[in-house]
């Protein structure tokens, strides 16, 4: 039985559809807990993806990668008959919302694929009916809403556009797809009155925007995130090469001062989103005039062969066993996508006799190695937070940007 979404169309015909929403792409770390969210809140949601083991990971209860909070919530929808995964794309034509997430990557010169999503919804147009509301839920490429729509226009099908970003953080989407007000935005106002009233299914807390500004307001968080780990990272390198501790600096300067309260630790600024947002909007720039844009990818990728250099400096790694503990891109999380702790393990692997590394939560990289012996090695990188990680007793040298033995960030 689903909820009361459905909209008539222009003609006035009341289509009739299965299913509330299916999600397109929704077994991933954006999809699935959007799916599971909605289907908790009552809406019978079906998922559509490509990977057949993550499929039937989710058909079976099981979450395909580390979310708190999710696998209760997937269990109790299964449970419940509001939740299916297929890999058939005849899904689509079940569903009112059709909610597409799909990745829109950077090539290896750092130009970003405007026609990813448009490509994937043509591929799947002939599951396309009248009165489907198309939600674009994955960061775009400004004007690719725009696209979508001339897209749609020429299939002679009915059917609204709308662009609602995610804004989730990895490990609090089951807080935060409740508790965060949700951009909306469509061309129409029928289209923003019916994704609307989808998101409010989530929250009763909805922004209107325009699909430009939409569009926008996204990448500008991710950059505005991405220059801000930038300008900790460099201060620190300011403060490091000085031999100054930067945690202690920051500590005093932050003390019951509320106007630096908000200056984040140095470490390693990865993963999915945040560099590949801030080489979409130096993209939309022209590519010439976003030296602040630049400048943050040059310092965040920079930093692990800064760290190297700084360790060359004082031993002979060609000689040593170097431990790296974490290669997740981030704290708590299994993910490894774009982690730049891959990219401190090639720098040590060109410079070191070996190199070992080791993650609690990290399962899809088979040369990972328990986390005693990796201690076991002369010299050891904290390279993501992990809270395990956290007041370790070492008696070697540690390099530990994070501060997470609590002994300082100075290297």
């Amino acid at each position: 039985m689903t909820i009361s979404l459905e909209a008539p169309t222009k003609s006035g015909n009341q289509p009739k559809f299965a299913r509330d929403v299916v999600v397109i792409g929704g077994c991933g770390h954006v999809g699935l807990p959007l799916a599971i969210a909605l289907a908790d809140r009552g809406a019978n949601v079906g998922i559509y993806d490509v990977n057949a083991r993550s499929v039937r990971d989710v058909n079976g209860g099981q979450m395909p990668f580390d979310e708190s909070g999710a696998p209760d919530v997937l269990r109790r929808v299964l449970a419940a008959d509001r939740l299916k995964a297929s890999v058939d794309p005849a899904m689509i034509s079940s569903a009112e919302h059709v909610v597409v997430v799909i990745g829109t990557p950077v090539d290896r010169h750092l130009n970003p694929d405007q026609a990813a999503i448009g490509d994937a919804l043509a591929a799947c147009a002939d599951h396309f009916r009248d009165g489907q509301l198309i939600v674009l839920r994955s960061t775009v490429y400004p004007g690719v809403t725009a696209s979508v729509e001339k897209m749609v226009a020429g299939l002679g099908i009915e059917l609204d556009v709308a662009f609602c970003p995610e804004r989730i953080a990895e490990g609090r989407a089951m807080t935060e797809l409740f508790d965060l007000p949700q951009i909306v935005s469509s061309r129409t106002a029928r289209g923003v009155e019916r994704a609307g009233r989808l998101f409010r299914l989530l929250t009763g807390s909805v922004v209107e925007m325009t699909p430009e500004e939409a569009e926008l307001a996204k990448l500008f968080t991710n950059v505005w995130r991405y220059v801000k780990f930038a300008t900790a990272n460099q201060l620190y390198m300011m403060a490091n090469d000085r031999g100054l501790d930067f945690e202690r600096i920051r500590a005093g300067l932050t003390a019951e001062y509320p106007r630096a309260a908000d200056m984040p630790g140095p470490g390693f600024a990865a993963g999915p989103c945040l560099f590949k947002d801030t080489m979409q909007l130096a993209a939309y720039n022209n590519n010439n005039n976003f030296a602040l844009g630049h400048t943050a990818m040059a310092i965040n990728e920079g930093l692990p062969l800064y760290l190297v250099d700084r360790v060359e400096r004082r031993f002979d790694l060609s000689s040593m066993t170097v431990g790296i503990l974490g290669m997740a891109f981030k704290g708590r999380s299994d993910d490894i996508r774009s982690s730049l702790s891959y990219k401190l393990k090639r720098i040590l692997k060109f410079k070191a006799a070996r190199v070992m590394c080791t993650d609690p939560y990290v399962t899809v990289d088979l040369d990972l190695r328990p986390l005693d012996e990796v201690l076991a090695a002369d010299l050891i990188f904290v390279a993501a937070p992990h809270e395990e990680y956290r007041g370790l007793s070492i008696d070697k040298p540690v390099v530990d940007v994070w501060n997470m033995m609590g002994n300082g960030v100075r290297v």
